[in-house]
């Protein structure tokens, strides 16, 4: 039976000790409430929640999954008690908007718990995900009657929301959506189409489902920017705003996944449906795209999860199991054989994997901070510099922590050997569920795309370039911190291979378009191991200042653990850099026929 234990020592040190958010939030007045023992006390009442009440659903739900009997979807036994639990619990209301009930703390507290709810149980962490994405679309786009009809209601969880863009037809190309909405006459549209993969569509864990469906006016223009975005609600409110009229939405089925199969996913029908416009006619995926970025990073943060929870069940297993003798000499000679965690190969991929967690939690962490500075900073100009980072690391976090989630989560199921792929163990439904986040919310090589065509251009290179400023300011700022040479020294030049091959795809995508979409996945690796090589040249800064002091074995440890990405992963940027300058043609010209 697999276990977790929020890693609250690491959480603390990259929220007070690393990036010192407690003092870059307490300079915003919103959040002059959110002092380090309130944090720290969030935090640990929330670790008990989901270790001792959430994640031991997490095997036997995968188990019996969701049940779909005539339009009706049962959610996995315990997860109603459960998901009562967490709403109760004020949870899913952390950092709402205190106007609709919420309790306005930082996102930056926000993301370090999504990070333990989706470690415990990523099947059930999507119930509340969806519907925070939903809060955020309609706070920012929707008219006030809309916003105060339903927000307070989604905000403390009762009610709960979906996203429905993809059709049978149209997934990543949404020009092609097909779903219909026609004026009704009296401010409401009637809605006409089918949705599929709808998370949480049909559920039994709220009172009320409120969806947000992209759907084209009659005389909209086609393509994209000819969609529409409408709030449909299960059941239409009544005068004492409860679930009233049943609306016309219905789910014609789940689909039978190969992971997160406590998560219902939907086949959604709308059948002139009444809907409510949300933000201009034909403006809908802009509206959206609120939405879209805020579920691309809580699927990254899913990677992360999964990843943490996987090496920690790893590890337990390689400390207890007896294989073999150490190749360097007997190392537990009162046993029968040594344990597996004396072996390299072994370390190697444990180290791999708790590499990555850690690297990636700091730059999740730090992403989160640049959300509540980008709301609430008082100076425009300020609050526009953390939009623009966080608009440019949103496609890095959500295909890159995917990508090694996946990766990392097959690696600790290796290290279990043949157990790891027997369900009893939960390593195999670790591996499967961290599938799913490479593919959806955008694939992967959609969010690459979305970084080298998009980001790297928009605002004649203003993200890219604001960015890079700010690695090498610390570069600059470090040079005379000799104890941190070693590394700083490794990070600076992959920093600076980066800055390079950015320009050099500059100039080649304007010869050849396909030189961008060529490099688009590697290039994004490389800039994610770049920006992680950043964050660990900050962490290991701030263990070596510590290092003689309490809690020594911590951050010795964390030294270790750098030096161990300094020299095993970060090399990958070298090779990634050489596949990239290979070109476009090794793929593009190879004929169709030969495919």
């Amino acid at each position: 039976m697999p276990s977790y234990q929020s890693p609250l020592r690491d959480l603390r040190f990259v929220y007070h000790e690393l990036l010192q958010a407690g003092e870059t939030l307490a300079q915003l007045p919103v959040f002059e409430e959110a002092t380090p023992d309130l944090v720290d006390a969030v935090l640990d009442e929330g670790a008990k929640l989901f270790e001792q009440v959430i994640q031991p659903l997490n095997l036997s739900g995968d188990k019996q999954g969701c049940r779909f009997d005539n339009g009706v979807v049962t959610t996995p036994d315990g997860f109603r008690e459960a998901y009562r639990a967490y709403v109760e619990g004020g949870w899913g209301s952390l950092a709402g908007d205190p106007e609709y009930g919420g309790q306005g703390l930082p996102e930056t507290v926000s993301f370090m718990l999504e990070e333990m709810l989706t470690s415990a149980n990523v099947s059930f962490s999507l119930y509340p995900g969806l519907t925070r994405g939903a809060i955020s679309a309609i706070s920012s786009h929707a008219d006030e009657a809309l916003k105060r009809i339903y927000l307070e209601k989604m905000v403390s969880g009762s009610w709960s929301g979906t996203m429905c863009l993809t059709e049978p037809h149209a997934g990543t190309d949404l020009g092609l959506v097909r779903t219909r909405a026609e004026d009704n006459g009296d401010g409401s549209y009637a809605i006409t189409g089918t949705k599929i993969f709808i998370t949480g569509g049909e559920q039994d864990l709220t009172e009320n489902i409120i969806h947000l469906v992209l759907a084209r006016l009659p005389d909209a223009p086609a393509g994209v920017k000819g969609i529409s975005l409408f709030l449909v609600p299960k059941f239409l409110p009544d005068a004492d705003n409860e679930p009233g009229e049943y609306n016309s939405v219905s789910c014609g089925s789940i689909e039978h996944k190969m992971g997160i199969k406590a998560s219902s996913t939907c086949v959604m029908n709308f059948d002139r449906a009444r809907g409510f416009l949300v933000g201009p006619a034909n403006r809908g995926l802009s509206c959206m795209f609120t939405m879209m970025n805020a579920e691309r990073l809580a699927i990254g943060i899913q990677g992360l999860g999964l990843g943490e929870v996987a090496y920690q069940n790893a590890v337990s297993y390689a400390r207890e199991r007896l294989q073999s003798r150490s190749a360097s000499g007997t190392k537990a000679p009162q046993l029968a054989a040594d344990p597996l965690l004396v072996h390299p190969d072994i370390r190697r991929m444990l180290l791999t994997t708790r590499a990555y967690n850690e690297g990636a939690r700091a730059l999740a962490v730090w992403t989160a901070l640049n959300i509540d500075l980008s709301h609430h900073h008082p100076e425009p100009q300020q609050r526009a510099a953390a939009e623009d980072l966080v608009s440019l690391i949103t496609p890095v976090i959500k295909a890159f922590f995917s990508d090694y989630g996946y990766e990392c989560t097959t690696l600790c199921q290796q290290v279990l050997g043949g157990h790891g792929y027997i369900h009893e163990w939960g390593m195999e439904q670790f591996v499967r569920d961290a599938r799913i986040a490479q593919i959806y919310e955008g694939t992967n090589g959609v969010q690459a795309l979305d970084l080298v065509r998009r980001k790297l251009s928009i605002h004649d290179g203003r993200l890219p370039a604001a960015f890079f400023e700010l690695l090498a300011g610390y570069i600059d700022s470090e040079r005379e911190n000799l104890a941190l040479q070693p590394y700083l020294r490794v990070f600076e030049e992959a920093f600076e291979l980066l800055r390079a091959l950015t320009e050099w795809l500059s100039v080649e995508g304007l010869k050849d378009a396909d030189e961008l979409g060529a490099a688009a996945s590697d290039y994004l690796r490389l800039f994610a191991l770049t920006t992680l090589a950043w964050f660990w040249t900050r962490m290991i800064a701030v263990a070596q200042q510590r290092q003689d002091g309490a809690e020594s074995a911590f951050y010795r440890t964390k030294i270790q653990t750098g030096r161990f990405f300094f020299g095993r992963l970060l090399p990958q940027v070298r090779s990634l850099d050489s596949a990239i300058r290979s070109g476009a043609d090794l793929m593009m010209a190879v004929d169709e026929s030969a495919f």
